[in-house]
């Protein structure tokens, strides 16, 4: 094809698929409406999207709610299904109108809010522009109550954000960690200057001052390293204590490591790390002996009070990981709380030796009266 014909095709190619994708929103609410995710035992449309189709979870979740918003709006649905705006355009229209109805504003502003944006949408102007126009469409609409009501729009915002508030993390096996997280933006932005400041050039600000923004954008990279800089180098002790101690992970490795020997070294948490990557935390920690036997087991620590020291915590943890409960539980030992194995008031003492890590809802247990050990 010549390059009048590739631009026309690309350009049909996009209006082919918006329609499709109102097609096949249209499908998903009728699938809805003779509940097959239900009769496919799937707990949401989504999931069932998911099994039918074979797309991942976040597309499929992407597609059920464009779904959900188009059959409320039937102009944009329309305009999609004519492939007059992608899918992605008819989604931010809804995300505002959906936001809109959250703020209780009359039937009337929503179909004006709506017009408006479809048109700026069949204009010309994506997704990211029309998010700009809706978060400013007041001061279009209505510019003597711009103000006013642009307050009360930010204010519901802002609760929206923090109620939306969280962070997931996942291992992949090969030495990193994913994750995804959603903050609101003003701690957004403080998170990002911060870590501007540590990916930023030194030499910048000594040679042209601590105003200077003559250097270049740091790379994903550099940020990810700032990040893991900002993580490795806050001081534990202004973090609330958590199962007693500081916030901090125990690195694990035979004094064999500190003397060059090449062997796996790993954290508390059973996470293997390299004796290069051991000696580096190392150098930047105080180090902590936990001294032990042929067998693996953390010897005693041993002062006699009636609650376990920081350091007989910290020994328990390295030794046992894990809530020790005979039903297999997980929870991580900073997590857990020391048991007695035998009662303090029975002349019990505290030490490793008798000493069990339990979470606290298997602790709980333990304590009830007339609970048999070997039983959940």
């Amino acid at each position: 094809m010549d390059a009048t014909t590739t631009t026309r095709v690309v350009a049909l190619g996009a209006r082919v698929a918006a329609g499709v994708a109102e097609l096949e929103a249209r499908s998903i609410n009728q699938a809805e409406t003779l509940d097959l995710p239900g009769v496919a035992g799937c707990r949401n449309t989504a999931r069932w999207l998911r099994v039918t189709t074979g797309v991942t979870g976040r597309t499929a979740r992407t597609k059920a709610r464009l779904a959900k918003c188009l059959a409320d709006l039937e102009p944009t649905r329309t305009a999609t299904a004519r492939g007059e705006i992608h899918a992605e355009q008819a989604q931010v229209i809804a995300d505002h109108m959906g936001l809109l109805e959250d703020e209780k504003v009359s039937t009337y502003d929503q179909a004006r809010a709506e017009t408006f944006l479809l048109a700026e949408a069949v204009g010309g102007h994506d997704a990211d522009a029309l998010a700009t126009m809706g978060h400013a469409i007041w001061e279009r609409l209505d510019p003597e109550g711009a103000d006013e009501r642009e307050a009360k729009a930010l204010q519901a915002q802002e609760e929206r954000a923090r109620k939306k508030t969280r962070i997931t993390m996942g291992d992949d096996g090969q030495g990193l960690t994913h994750g995804r997280f959603s903050i609101p933006t003003a701690a957004a932005d403080a998170f990002r200057k911060q870590l501007h400041a540590l990916a930023a050039p030194k030499h910048v600000r000594a040679e042209h001052g601590a105003g200077s923004y003559d250097w270049q954008k740091p790379s994903a990279e550099r940020m990810g390293q700032a990040f893991t800089d900002w993580i490795e180098t806050y001081d534990p002790t202004q973090l609330p204590k958590i199962g007693g101690l500081t916030a901090t992970v125990i690195a694990i490795g035979d004094y064999d490591l500190l003397q060059g020997k090449l062997k796996a070294a790993q954290l508390e948490t059973g996470t293997k790390i390299s004796p290069t990557e051991y000696l580096r935390l190392a150098c930047g920690a105080g180090i902590i002996p936990a001294w032990m036997n042929a067998s693996g087991e953390v010897l005693a620590l041993g002062r006699k009070h009636r609650f376990h020291t920081p350091a007989q915590r910290l020994a328990a943890i390295v030794e046992q990981r894990h809530c020790q409960h005979h039903s297999g539980c997980d929870v991580p030992g900073y997590l857990c709380h020391a048991h007695h194995t035998i009662p303090w008031a029975q002349g019990g003492t505290t030490d490793l030796r008798t000493t069990t890590l339990y979470c606290p809802y298997h602790h709980t247990r333990i304590h009830q009266p007339g609970h048999d050990p070997t039983r959940t």
